[in-house]
């Protein structure tokens, strides 16, 4: 097992990576203030790993009730959200009662989100199940649903307790959502770490295997990287906005197409091509430097063109993007492989002309 640690002084926590980790009594029972928690999961993963979370929970003496959710993007609602509310008030849940969320990106944002509400703040344990959820969405305190005009626009800032990256759950992970993982396991590698690109570049295959040294090492790579941007800068006032690298366009993506026709990864791998397209534009990024990025997504299986909805339309989603600041878009560009900036200064002519040239 490896250890880091996301330091936010009094909100600090750990993050546990290895395998089998969910069922280890003495990785939860730490946090757990009281002898009763909810488990937030849903109908995909409670048949895989519920039992195993639960038998933890009970070797601590704690008592757990599931809530189970449906499966899928288009479920980050309000009204999933109160069928969370409705179990704990159901079960007289207290301020010090424990959430964990047992699942991946979907589960962990609304279960962030129920426990940051639910009587002005509740612990809550991060148990991602999914390799975007472990790199990323688990860690670093954004929780949020999804509205019909903007995707993550209702939401808090959260922290968790613990996070346990159980490299176990990789091995039921469909290929497609493993995919989708590895486009932002990239991201860091291209806004950040050039050197983990190149480890990308030399790995890829054995990660697409499930290899599980490779996935420690990526998963770790990954945290370690969004630690030290989240302990720098908690809320997003400035270095945190990197890693929304092809964000502004994926969830443009996400929006246009209805959400869960396209994964997050997937709509993130494209939205990254326009945002690499742009910059090549603007005469940062080569062309080389576009093919090397396009390589490595082809070869993660993911896309790398966005689907035709029209640059307007693109431009419409994406002024309800939350990085939008006095009406002005604000994207992240890459100077070169390795290093992002953020900027307002670029022209609705020219991104609608990035849109249109990685648009099939």
């Amino acid at each position: 097992m490896q250890t880091l640690n996301v330091t936010l002084g009094e909100r600090s926590y750990p993050i546990h990576i290895g395998c089998g980790l969910l069922a280890d009594a003495a990785l939860l029972s730490p946090y757990l203030k009281q002898k009763k928690a909810v488990v937030v999961t849903n109908v995909t993963v409670a048949p895989l790993y519920l039992e195993a979370l639960l038998g933890a929970l009970a070797q601590s003496g704690v008592a757990a009730q599931p809530v189970i959710l449906p499966d899928g993007e288009q479920y980050k609602t309000w009204e999933t959200l109160n069928l969370i509310f409705d179990a704990l008030l159901g079960s007289h849940c207290e301020r010090s009662t424990t959430l964990i969320a047992l699942g991946g990106g979907v589960i962990g944002d609304m279960g962030g989100f129920a426990a940051a509400c639910y009587q002005r703040g509740m612990p809550f344990i991060q148990v991602p199940t999914t390799l975007l959820s472990q790199v990323d969405s688990s860690v670093g305190g954004k929780t949020a649903i999804n509205h019909p005009l903007g995707k993550n626009m209702i939401g808090a800032f959260y922290q968790p307790r613990l996070v346990l990256a159980d490299l176990s759950t990789l091995d039921t992970l469909p290929e497609r959502e493993l995919a989708a993982g590895l486009a932002e396991v990239i991201k860091y590698g291209l806004i950040r770490d050039p050197d983990f690109f190149v480890w990308l570049e030399n790995n890829l295959d054995a990660l697409i295997a499930r290899d599980k040294e490779a996935l420690a090492t990526a998963v770790a790579r990954s945290c370690a990287n969004k630690a030290e941007v989240v302990a720098a800068d908690e809320r997003e006032t400035g270095e945190r906005a990197l890693l929304n690298l092809g964000h502004t366009f994926g969830h443009a993506i996400e929006t246009g197409l209805g959400y869960g026709a396209w994964l997050h990864g997937e709509a993130v791998a494209a939205g990254t091509l326009i945002a690499a397209e742009l910059s090549a534009r603007l005469g940062w990024l080569t062309a080389g430097d576009v093919r090397r990025i396009e390589q490595l997504f082809v070869r993660a299986g993911l896309p790398v063109n966005a689907p035709k909805l029209g640059a307007a339309r693109y431009l419409e989603l994406m002024r309800h993007d939350k990085k939008v600041q006095d009406g002005k878009l604000r994207l992240v560009f890459l100077e070169q492989i390795g290093r992002a900036v953020v900027a307002d200064t670029v022209s609705e002519a020219d991104i609608a002309a990035a849109i249109e040239a990685r648009c099939t």
